[in-house]
């Protein structure tokens, strides 16, 4: 009997050593699978462009199949993106780019950006000959369209000049569709910002750091109160429960409780805190995890679309830049009112208790006070700059109806 527990260790060692070996190969070649699985899925792309063009000059194409070929190479694209995220992430950390890799990944960034660049319609990408898929879109930002002339001047003149254009037609149908695709960008980007690390702080907080922050405290008797803050509101939650249980008897509303019974009820109560306490401590702790989560899931979207930024930061400005100037100035003052306005210390204080207490820390009110003494000037200043360096030379109309508002 006592032989065969050195034997069976011996069994588990081993076994041991091989998952972690299996594991630590798998860990160093993550560079070179992400990015042969990338390489394999624009192989594909590759493919299916080869293929519709070869059918395109014989028959043109319905638009049932230019959509079922779009969500094709779409469903590629998606699994190069996620590959080639993982691939320079990877790389980053264990520090592995070679000089073989180099080929593969120019050949992919180069897929990529082409549909990147043209994204109004993969199909579209497809339709054209191989010496117009280079045409990309006028993002050219509005805050950059300054000139000496007012601008009403020089819209009034190119208006009446594509009027008399042969090709005012074509071109406008051309910019609507240039249009459209950058909303369509825009909005999607826009939507994966918010919606993607909400997503990931939620189920990495549910999935991933909870099960391992209980796992690890429930064994070691951690403290239950993360902070002072915390034991203070549990005695101010248990003092009111007793006072509670005396008033009921003293009016008569539950029977007269003798020292036993009042002090079992209350240790009741106090076991069940305990517990209240305890798991709002781990997800006070889960909470730093999973917004770190949250963050990087952000960093990555950022990193894996940053060509598409730059389209983003064009519809944005299209959007606040084409308000009326009622419309601007009224914006403006809003949310200067609301985060440099004469209440918005008071907003302040609430973010930054919320903010502490979502994050387990106590709310210090020295950092606060200092926080809101700074931070809204500062605001501010940037705010009175961005009217000064921008608005007044894009729209002074806009400038001026704020001044008199404000007035």
């Amino acid at each position: 009997m006592t032989s065969t527990l050195p034997t069976k260790q011996a069994l588990l060692l081993e076994k041991f050593q091989e998952y972690l070996q299996f594991f630590g190969q798998r860990i160093t070649r993550t560079p070179e699978r992400s990015l042969e699985v990338a390489y394999d899925s624009v192989m594909k792309i590759r493919a299916i462009e080869d293929e519709y063009l070869n059918q395109n000059q014989k028959l043109q194409p319905s638009d049932f199949l230019q959509s079922f070929m779009k969500a094709d190479i779409d469903k590629h694209l998606t699994i190069v993106k996620l590959r080639l995220a993982e691939f320079k992430t990877s790389c980053f950390v264990l520090g592995s780019l070679s000089q073989k890799h180099l080929a593969k990944l120019k050949f992919i960034e180069e897929t990529v950006d082409k549909y990147t660049v043209n994204p109004a319609n993969s199909s579209d990408i497809l339709m054209l000959p191989s010496g117009k898929n280079s045409e990309k879109l006028d993002f050219e930002s509005i805050t950059d369209k300054t000139s000496v002339l007012p601008r009403s001047i020089g819209m009034t003149f190119n208006k009446v000049k594509n009027d008399f254009n042969p090709k005012a037609e074509e071109q406008y149908v051309k910019k609507l569709r240039t249009s459209r695709a950058k909303a369509k960008i825009a909005v999607k980007l826009l939507l994966a910002l918010i919606i993607v690390p909400l997503l990931t702080q939620h189920f990495s907080k549910q999935f991933l750091v909870n099960p391992v922050v209980e796992h690890f405290r429930h064994g070691n008797h951690p403290p239950i109160f993360l902070n002072s803050e915390m034991k203070e509101e549990a005695l101010k939650e248990l003092k009111t429960f007793e006072e509670s249980l005396q008033f009921d008897s003293l009016v008569k509303l539950a029977p007269a409780l003798s020292d036993e019974e009042m002090e079992a009820k209350l240790q009741h109560k106090a076991s069940e805190m305990t517990k209240e306490y305890s798991h709002k401590s781990n997800s006070a702790i889960s909470n730093v995890f999973a917004d770190m989560f949250g963050l990087l899931a952000f960093a990555l979207v950022i990193l894996m679309r940053r060509k598409e930024i730059i389209i983003l930061k064009s519809f944005m400005d299209e959007i606040v830049y084409g308000l009326s100037d009622s419309a601007k100035a009224f914006i403006l003052i809003l949310f200067t009112d609301i985060f440099v306005g004469f209440h918005s210390p008071h907003g302040w204080e609430v973010i930054l208790e919320s903010l502490a207490n979502h994050l387990g820390l106590p709310a210090n009110r020295s950092f606060i006070f200092i926080f809101i003494a700074t931070f809204p000037v500062i605001l501010d200043t940037i705010f009175k700059y961005w009217i000064f360096r921008y608005l007044s030379r894009i729209s002074p109309s806009a400038v001026a109806t704020l001044r008199n508002m404000n007035e």
